[in-house]
């Protein structure tokens, strides 16, 4: 019953926001398109909220979506980009005996029989499960992270109604392959939703930077992990978004987001496996013996790969920024696969080029710019009945591709919470220059094995490392 009151309350929500639209669309067809122009972002920031409004009442798998539409800046309106930021995938917590329920389904014992010890308030709650904090005989501290009962039915229920609502949304915005963010979001809850394989990818991620005594990870105790209960040791630090308690600490926020940003760099790059949800909560700081911060990443169910067309891609992006170079960057977005194999690429590549000239005009120092600036552009390009059919147009020479969800969320998270900490810090100069030390490095180790010889100078600019 439950779950039929959800499908309801979730599919009026959608057909409350559409509706709205239709009527725009046919008000518009009556007394003409120029005459209603100037209700549209009225209507835009009205359906907004409206959204805002049901996702929070919703929750769950709402308010993962609300989080990703917020970042698909190209692809809607400013509005909703502008409400949806607020949400948070926090919720209240479910009660222990609920929880204590699900652990003893999963080991065949309550907490209390495994564990010396189990807080029955748990230390963070979200949308699909939540952690509480455990002792064993010993004394040793363990993070018990436990899914919440039926939320596999709750899940499905919830992916039906989206991908009827992007089905419909497919015919205002007609960009292709615009339905891989549903069957990304269906992988991304999958995998989270099997703790499992978030075991499997801490292990993963913690033999990428075995080398790096400042990044730690949780030590998974797989005795008891299954798919629904990971049990982790109990990790200190402080919340790396709590500016005052890093001054405690005497580390220098700017120095934290560095760190941050640099890791993120190597894990896309180099890795090519990366945090993909990478909000304030799912980061601990603590201070090395050297004074220097170190960052404890938590929570790696969603880690993904990146497939090398957009890992390649990204850097003749990044390359072509730094250089201002604008072949580079249309070579990057045809590398990523922006472009529809039955798009117009002339036109894609004529408005990259335009508005490159005023990536120039600008400091480019986050990557979030990026996004803005693509939202304006679409912006300007709306503001005629030819300039919304030359847009039209663009839009269906435009494809999703495949993996790209995963890399975005990551990267507006990502950079949003290094702005958070230093908000003069240049990302751009800061990761790229290091990436392309890190594999200039790699390089030359392999050709060290080969024919032995000095390896060359690191490059002092980004400008001499993409030459090189």
């Amino acid at each position: 019953m439950w779950a039929a009151i959800r499908l309801i309350r979730a599919t009026w929500l959608f057909a409350w926001i559409f509706a709205s639209y239709l009527f725009q669309l046919g008000l518009g067809r009556v007394v003409g398109r120029e005459r209603v122009a100037a209700r549209w972002p009225g209507v835009h920031r009205r359906n907004a909220r409206r959204m805002y409004r049901g996702f929070i009442k919703l929750r769950g798998v709402y308010i993962k979506m609300g989080q990703i539409l917020s970042i698909m800046g190209s692809f809607l309106p400013p509005a909703y980009t502008e409400e949806l930021e607020g949400l948070q995938d926090e919720v209240p917590p479910r009660r222990y005996e609920v929880i204590a329920r699900s652990f003893k389904r999963s080991f065949g014992k309550m907490p209390h029989e495994v564990f010396a010890s189990f807080s029955r308030t748990p230390i963070a709650a979200a949308s699909l499960g939540q952690v509480h904090e455990a002792h064993d005989a010993d004394g040793r501290r363990f993070a018990v992270k436990l899914l919440y009962p039926n939320i596999a039915t709750i899940i499905k229920v919830d992916l039906r109604v989206l991908g009827w609502a992007l089905w419909v949304y497919r015919w205002f915005v007609p960009v292709k392959q615009i339905q891989r963010v549903h069957e990304q979001l269906e992988d991304l809850l999958a995998r989270e939703t099997n703790l499992r394989h978030e075991a499997e990818c801490l292990e993963r991620m913690a033999a990428n930077f075995e080398d790096d005594d400042d990044v730690l990870f949780p030590t998974v105790q797989p005795e008891y992990t299954c798919e629904t209960v990971l049990t982790m040791t109990f990790m200190e630090g402080v919340k790396i978004s709590r500016v005052d308690a890093l001054t405690e600490l005497e580390l220098d926020p700017k120095a934290v987001a560095t760190k941050l940003v640099q890791t993120f760099y190597k894990q896309v790059f180099i890795d090519r496996f990366f945090h993909a949800d990478p909000h304030p909560g799912n980061f601990f700081v603590q201070r090395g013996a050297d004074g220097q911060p170190r960052i404890v990443m938590l929570d790696l169910g969603s880690a993904s790969v990146v497939e090398d067309n957009l890992a390649d891609g990204m850097l003749d992006v990044l390359s072509g920024l730094m250089t201002r170079s604008d072949d580079l960057i249309v070579r990057g977005i045809n590398q990523m696969g922006f472009v529809a194999a039955d798009g117009d690429r002339a036109l894609l590549e004529r408005t990259v080029r335009h508005y490159f000239e005023r990536l120039l005009s600008l400091e480019i120092n986050d990557a979030r710019q990026l996004r803005k600036i693509g939202v304006d552009m679409a912006g300007r390009m709306a503001t005629t009945d030819s300039r919304r059919a030359e847009l039209r147009e663009l839009m269906k020479s435009v494809q999703y591709p495949a993996g790209w969800f995963y890399v975005e969320r990551a990267v507006v998270i990502m950079f949003g919470l290094s702005t958070q900490l230093a908000p003069t810090l240049d990302t751009l100069t800061v990761g790229f220059p290091y990436v392309m030390k890190f594999m200039a490095s790699q390089s030359a180790a392999r050709s060290s094995r080969v024919v032995t010889a000095p390896p060359p100078d690191a490059a002092s600019s980004p400008a001499e490392l993409v030459a090189n």
